[in-house]
């Protein structure tokens, strides 16, 4: 097999994206699926998550026009962790100070990181919401009017936000689709047919889809799916029904508050659906397990809800269909949330191939034997 040529990076911000769109034959198959089910797998990106291709984009631009001044300017970004550490990764680059405002809920890896970095962080209490002057947003605005030369880049209202997707994650998604060839063994329709992502800033979700639709395939089905707990689903009711559960421990996705960024026009979102905590950590495992990716809990809350979707009246009509094209964004990867007590309770006490008890016994045995 020819390797492919590669020349050698300026650094490690052309390393941002191009990552790779993978088979999930092994789910697909345990879900009588007969579509083409395709994960778009975002923490193989340089910096380990799909927000890398944000922080890149709302760096150089802001370079571009003038907004950052090298030597003088410091970026602040409230964020839930991967934004910021897509801009801190840029900003070390590049020579800029970095301040990260972020919520207490977030890991610790994903603090850790930051200040390797070179980011400053700043934890913010979890209740407060998101216009009151303790969250994360209200911090990073006082930091800003405080700081000289500071600047905030402001993922949640930033054109390049969506522009991002629209220029690089949706064609990236096209391109493998459209290029990959149609088999007896693998059909394929050669185009994108439906795409499902959670909405945290809403970027994602509404560049991609506005990829797919203006330039792919117009038809194609764009599915938001968003926690139990936050607002950002439409219409309004499907928030409202979910009354007295206001928390949820997946990060990166949801909000209590709609961001300038994303669309809920369904000319761009055409249905939403929410998903739990615990369906989400479910499907984490399912990819862990039998696909072998070791994604992060925005993944899981992403694939639940492709497979909900696959499962409604419309959704059959894609699952019974082969060929079709349905692909679920993985946003990010497990190592930010190693010590997370959902991961270590499955990672560490869920039962393995090996795992009954029988088994567990006759290996015991064997190591035994080996040892003598």
């Amino acid at each position: 097999m020819a390797i492919p040529t590669r020349q050698i990076l300026d650094n490690a911000l052309d390393a941002v994206g191009n990552t790779p769109l993978i088979r999930l034959d092994n789910i697909a198959a345990e879900e009588g699926l007969k579509c083409n089910l395709l994960g778009k797998v975002e923490f193989m990106s340089v910096g380990g998550s799909v927000k890398d291709r944000i922080a890149k984009a709302m760096v150089l631009v802001a370079e571009k026009e003038g907004k950052l001044i090298p030597g003088k300017s410091v970026v602040i970004e409230p964020t839930s962790g991967n934004t910021g550490i897509g801009l801190a990764m840029a900003c070390a680059i590049k020579g800029y100070s970095v301040i990260i405002t972020m919520p207490n809920k977030m890991s610790r890896e994903k603090e850790a990181l930051l200040r390797a970095l070179g980011a400053q962080v700043i934890r913010t209490p979890d209740e407060e919401p998101w216009d009151s002057p303790k969250s994360h947003i209200g911090v990073a605005q006082r930091l800003q009017r405080e700081i000289p030369h500071a600047v905030i880049l402001d993922q949640y209202r930033n054109v390049n936000n969506p522009l991002a997707h629209e220029y690089t994650t949706g064609p990236e998604i096209i391109d493998a689709v459209a290029s990959t060839p149609s088999s007896p063994s693998r059909p394929s329709s050669m185009k994108v047919d439906a795409f499902v992502a959670g909405a945290g800033t809403g970027g994602t979700v509404t560049g991609v889809a506005r990829a797919l639709k203006k330039t792919h395939n117009s038809e194609c089905i764009v599915v938001g799916i968003d926690p139990i707990g936050s607002i950002l689903a439409f219409p309004d009711s499907l928030n409202e029904t979910e009354q007295g559960s206001k928390s949820y421990i997946v990060e990166g996705i949801g909000y209590d508050f709609i961001p300038d960024v994303l669309s809920r026009d369904s000319a761009d979102i055409d249905t939403w659906l929410k998903t739990s905590d615990e369906e989400a950590f479910r499907a984490v495992q399912r990819l862990m397990k039998k696909e072998g990716l070791l994604v992060g809990g925005s993944s899981g809350s992403a694939l639940s809800g492709a497979l909900t979707w696959l499962k409604t009246e419309h959704g059959r009509k894609f699952a019974h269909t082969e060929g079709m094209n349905i692909v679920v964004l993985l946003p990010d990867g497990v190592r930010n949330y190693m010590s997370k007590e959902w991961f270590l309770n499955f990672a560490l006490h869920s039962a393995t191939p090996l795992g009954t008890q029988s088994n567990h016994a006759e290996l015991e045995a064997l190591i035994q034997r080996s040892s003598l």
